[in-house]
């Protein structure tokens, strides 16, 4: 079968008249290989690869990886989706028109939003985003409280609306929009820490639009030093984040030379949990799983995966992270099939949007469904594939 992504990758090519030679030529890879990313018997699950396709193809990556996806039945939290969409728009036209709120009232609020998102709760999140988008931008507007709403709102924006936006698989220039309202704050605030913050969420969403040269240079800007322990621990973040820009652009050095910096502050600040991001030993582990993945290393995710006790993860986000990335690993290795569908399976249990709208995951999904049989682990296959869409 042809995966959703490998369908348009195909559609895309012959679209622009280039034979598989031509375009695996220019992207750096053989035909045959191309000819299985656009059959679903490889998964394209890989930024680089990405980049360098839509780089042979002459168009953005989100064309070869869609901004969309149909699902067999919506997701709940879908239903909210335009609703954060106008809160947004109002915002960046300065017509937020919402309420001015006490501080007390609008920390408890966000609180809410950001504990529902860590726990992969996108309903809710969804649900209480919109007005809370509104609120906070009146409320500055209206000169109230003003550094400590510009705090409230790097936050808000990169672990709420950012982080909700792209876990249910919308738009990613929807999810730019979230990224900038942060930076705006945090320049405004210019505090370190939230500084971090913000470059965080500005670096990802270049990330996933192949702009990788620009998100090391904004990584490379931000400092939040190592004094306290929430700099101490965004700087663990900002380095974790540079290891992945540094895998996607081919950079072996750096990339270890980041993740060994992230190591070391983990091994200093233990499990923590500043700014939201849950940075500590083990949440260092599920990075470097992801930065082994991106590099084309399976292998040695799979290897580093026995290394991490799922249970000491701070979070159900951190917890589906693992399990999603363990299940990546084992999709490629021989005779990992069943183990590989028992990992996605697990992650599919703790956060469902985080399968059924990924790319890269309907694209492993897929290749493994090209090679599944009529057993037990192909039923449970072939189910997540339907939930996610793809035509079993």
């Amino acid at each position: 079968m042809t995966s959703g992504i490998g369908r348009t990758l195909r559609q895309i090519r012959n679209a622009r008249g280039k034979s598989l030679a031509v375009v695996a030529g220019l992207a750096g890879i053989s035909p045959s290989y191309l000819s299985r990313l656009e059959s679903g018997e490889r998964a394209l699950d890989r930024r680089s690869l990405i980049v360098a396709l839509a780089n042979a193809l002459d168009v953005a990556p989100s064309e070869i990886t869609g901004t969309t996806v149909i699902t067999a039945g919506e997701l709940d939290e879908d239903r909210s989706l335009n609703e954060v969409r106008l809160a947004l728009l109002s915002v960046s036209m300065e017509e937020p028109r919402g309420t001015v709120i006490p501080l007390a009232a609008l920390t408890a609020r966000a609180t809410e939003v950001l504990m529902a998102q860590r726990d992969c709760d996108y309903t809710l999140a969804g649900t209480k985003l919109p007005a809370l988008i509104r609120d906070l931008h009146t409320t500055l507007a209206a000169g109230r409280d003003e550094r400590e709403l510009l705090r409230l709102l790097v936050l808000t924006h990169v672990q709420g609306t950012q982080a909700w936006l792209c876990d249910i698989g919308a738009n990613l220039d929807l999810a730019w929009q979230a990224a900038t309202l942060a930076r705006q704050a945090a320049q405004r605030l210019d505090e370190p820490v939230y500084n971090a913050v913000s470059t965080f969420g500005t670096a990802f969403g270049l990330i996933g639009a192949g702009g990788f040269d620009l998100a090391a240079r904004a990584l490379g800007d931000t400092d939040p030093g190592t004094g306290t322990p929430e700099g101490m621990q965004m700087s663990g973040m900002l380095a974790l984040t540079s290891s992945l820009v540094s895998a996607a652009s081919g950079q072996r050095a750096n990339r270890i030379a980041a993740l060994e910096e992230a190591r070391d502050l983990a091994t200093r600040t233990g499990e923590g949990n500043a700014m939201w991001f849950g940075f500590g030993p083990s949440n260092v582990g599920v990075w470097r799983m992801s930065v082994a993945l991106e590099a084309g290393e399976h292998t040695e995710a799979a290897k580093i995966a026995g290394t991490v006790d799922p249970d000491a993860l701070p979070s159900p986000t951190r917890k589906s992270a693992y399990y999603r990335e363990y299940g990546r690993a084992l999709a490629r290795l021989p005779k990992q099939r069943e183990a590989a569908v028992r990992m996605l399976r697990e992650a599919e249990r703790i956060a469902p949007a985080r399968i059924h709208r990924h790319p890269f995951m309907r694209s492993v999904l897929a290749e493994l469904l090209a090679r599944a049989k009529r057993d037990a682990t192909g039923r449970e296959l072939r189910g997540m594939a339907y939930r996610s869409g793809l035509h079993v």
